[in-house]
């Protein structure tokens, strides 16, 4: 979820605005459908994610083709199906098949490069460096790291930990978006994106420390510093994440991945932070035992 942040006296020219109707539509439309399958149905929260993350790899493929890099789009796109459909099915029915959740993302990994590399192949040897390079990029980025957003979901009070990661990242981004653009004056890497500032950031992480412990009490019943100590990782990374989004746009010249959400650009856009701060957050909570 990219974080605009801009402050008074660094404001780029803009150019048509948003359309603000179909952008709250699209809006609304996302976080009820987030919403009810989180709650009701988590195999369709996963088929969102992952399609998603396919319109977001198709957008990158897109995006690296402006600089002569073409990616393995179909074999890429079939590989983010089993790399993050896969593993989350491996994590939550593991007792009963018996087959390790690591052994199904390392093997579906395997075989995404597999036949990202062999179907290049056939287009000779010009490029093939260069091209192979995209679609192991796109692998590593978007499937490989949207995959711990599943494996979270399955775990032991799976959906309130994904709620309260996801509410960190709007809560950074709404701070970060409101404190920037109101007492924004020092940029904070003017270089990667003009628009943010050290003020913004801090308001980032006021509001998605307050949202995260609130979260972390009502949800999950546990001390509100664990919420504390995951929102400042999920700023961390999905600050992280937004830049280096900021940093591909940049450097392929454009300034939305897509017009595949109306008003709000490109899926990519949206899922910048999280693909961070997800597997951030699953390191928290498997490898630190936060919440266990």
């Amino acid at each position: 979820m990219t974080t605009t942040v801009q402050g008074p006296e660094a404001s780029p020219k803009r150019g048509p605005g948003r359309d603000l109707p179909a952008a709250i539509a699209v809006g609304l439309s996302l976080f009820a459908l987030v919403v009810v399958t989180l709650i009701w149905f988590h195999p369709g929260f996963v088929a969102l994610l992952v399609l998603l993350t396919s319109l977001g790899a198709i957008e990158l493929h897109q995006a690296l083709r402006r600089v002569g890099m073409t990616s393995a789009i179909i074999p890429v796109v079939i590989g983010n199906i089993l790399i993050i459909g896969g593993t989350y099915a491996a994590a939550e029915f593991q007792k009963q098949t018996n087959v390790p959740w690591h052994v199904v993302l390392l093997g579906t990994i395997g075989g995404t490069v597999l036949m990202a590399l062999i179907g290049r192949m056939f287009g000779g040897a010009e490029g093939y460096v260069r091209d192979s390079a995209a679609s192991l990029f796109i692998i590593g980025y978007v499937p490989l790291l949207a995959s711990f957003i599943g494996l979270i979901l399955a775990q032991e009070h799976g959906v309130a930990k994904v709620v309260a990661v996801f509410l960190c990242v709007v809560g950074s981004d709404t701070g970060g978006y409101v404190v920037g653009a109101t007492l924004g004056k020092h940029q904070m890497v003017p270089t990667i994106s003009p628009k943010k500032t050290w003020e913004g950031l801090a308001g980032s992480f006021a509001l998605a420390i307050l949202v995260g412990s609130l979260a972390t009490a009502i949800f999950m019943g546990r001390p509100w510093w664990q919420g504390a100590i995951l929102a400042v990782i999920v700023v961390i990374f999905g600050t992280a994440g937004d830049l280096i989004e900021s940093l591909i746009k940049r450097d392929v010249g454009i300034k939305d991945m897509s017009s595949f959400l109306p008003g709000h650009g490109g899926v990519m856009d949206r899922l910048d932070s999280m693909l961070l701060a997800g597997p951030a957050a699953w390191v928290l909570f498997t490898m630190v035992g936060l919440f266990g």
